[in-house]
């Protein structure tokens, strides 16, 4: 194995268990909140409060069922996608592989709690004019920055693919 090829590995697994350490550590934080208090509901200004939800459905709460046949295909096909995500970190170049790595991180961090808790708990509530986004967590933060980065860097290199086959 290539120098380069193990640089690019050891940075990639780093940023795994960085991002997987910190939504651990927050949700750790949130949930002892809640033992102490009972519940959670923290107002920090007019755009960000800390409301406890436990999403049992996909990212930001998507397709939540009651059905644990539902809980079971969907944790499965995250499994799955995690897996083609590790394909895709060893076969990219070394700046995908890291966007992939923070993707893979914080899935996994959401995976551990499909499994710890069979939910995954949300708590960051950001709102405008009383509208709400959905509740989410550090993980679907870090999958969020990953594929929008990913987005924006296969949008620039079709553009300069292109530059420069003409």
């Amino acid at each position: 194995m290539s120098k380069i090829l193990k640089n690019k590995l050891l940075i990639c697994v780093f940023t795994i268990f960085f991002v997987f350490f910190l939504d651990r550590v927050s949700k750790i934080l949130i949930l002892n909140l809640v033992e102490l208090d009972g519940n959670l509901n923290i107002y920090i200004n007019s755009f960000l409060n800390l409301v406890l939800v436990w999403n049992d459905g996909i990212g930001f709460g998507l397709f939540s069922s009651e059905s644990s046949l539902f809980y079971n295909l969907f944790t499965a096909l995250i499994i799955l996608i995690n897996l083609i995500i590790i394909y895709l970190i060893i076969s990219s170049n070394s700046l995908r592989s890291f966007l992939f790595s923070l993707i893979l991180g914080g899935s996994l961090g959401n995976l551990f709690d499909r499994f710890y808790y069979s939910a995954v708990p949300d708590f960051i509530d950001l709102n405008y004019n009383n509208f709400h986004w959905f509740i989410f967590n550090v993980a679907d933060i870090f999958i969020s920055l990953g594929v929008l980065c990913l987005i924006f860097v296969e949008l620039f290199s079709n553009k300069e693919e292109t530059a420069n086959e003409n």
